[in-house]
């Protein structure tokens, strides 16, 4: 079979080759084109320019001399119809190309799922930072207007406050601007993925193909999708002014701090112990507190 990585005729192996024949499965200049067309038992040979998509290989059976239409489920090798009764008697079999298009259509769909995933989560972080903002801005505005009310007695005070809302503020707002960042490079990698996918869908179809496809399963199931935590919130408590101490002139103000649900089950399962069940001697786990 001609192999498309060696760039050069493999008839006089020294020209750049520039067009394939699909009946020889070789790779030829265009004077040894010429020649091979002149030749009697050649001259209805069919060419495509070897820029062109590469061609679907007739791979036979080097023990049967049989094209490979098989794929042996048990070896995950390609095989012919006379290996179901010789060295693969017994095994179970598939149509090459009914297994190449299920995986296919397996990682397309895995693909699909895992970026619309990402979508839906990107959706759902823009709209808890642009909400998280407005709550910012409302609580620096409550702050504001509630100073005003005693602005000779507090000015210095509220300048304070206001950048300490802000100081940590940022801090969660940069918590799901990574977040956001992280979705979009995990939909970055599952188009790329995908792209991968749909140039498998046109390379020629032979052994290594099952290889290629099944490293890209491989690549797509590492591909991760990180849990949303609970996204912050920040709110202002008013608080009655009071003139003998000034720290108390101005409410509070509270900001929650988003946590993944990873973290959220770690606090949750700690308290958990593993034990052994007396009766069908199995490990099991159980809150510390129960009985």
């Amino acid at each position: 079979m001609a192999q498309a990585a060696s760039k050069t005729c493999e008839v006089c192996v020294s020209a750049p080759w520039s067009h394939y024949c699909i009946d020889c499965e070789e790779y030829y200049c265009e004077n040894c084109k010429l020649l091979h067309n002149r030749q009697k038992l050649s001259r209805n040979h069919q060419f495509q320019k070897a820029s062109d998509l590469i061609p679907e290989g007739k791979s036979k059976c080097i023990e049967h001399e049989e094209e490979l239409t098989l794929l042996c489920n048990t070896c995950n090798v390609l095989a012919c119809t006379n290996c179901v009764t010789g060295n693969h008697y017994g095994h179970k079999f598939s149509k090459f190309v009914d297994a190449v298009a299920k995986l296919q259509g397996d990682n397309e769909t895995k693909i699909r799922a895992k970026t619309n995933e990402t979508n839906r989560n990107i959706k759902k972080i823009e709209d808890s930072l642009r909400s998280f903002n407005n709550a910012v801005d409302s609580v620096i505005k409550a702050i504001t207007d509630e100073s005003n009310m005693i602005k000779s007695l507090v000015d210095k005070f509220v300048a304070q406050m206001i950048a300490l809302v802000k100081k940590q503020s940022k801090n969660e707002r940069d918590k799901l601007m990574n977040m956001l960042s992280d979705a979009k490079s995990v939909l970055a990698a599952g188009h790329t993925l995908d792209r991968r996918r749909q140039e498998l869908d046109k390379t020629r179809q032979d052994g290594s193909l099952v290889q290629e496809i099944d490293n890209l399963k491989e690549e797509i199931n590492k591909l991760h999708i990180s849990s949303l935590p609970e996204f912050p919130n920040i709110s202002f408590k008013h608080k009655s002014v009071n003139e003998e101490d000034i720290t108390q002139l101005i409410g509070t103000y509270t900001i929650s701090k988003g946590s993944s649900k990873e973290e959220n089950q770690k606090q949750e399962h700690g308290y958990l112990y593993m034990y052994r069940c007396c009766k069908c001697g199995f490990e099991k786990i159980k809150p510390l507190s129960a009985t």
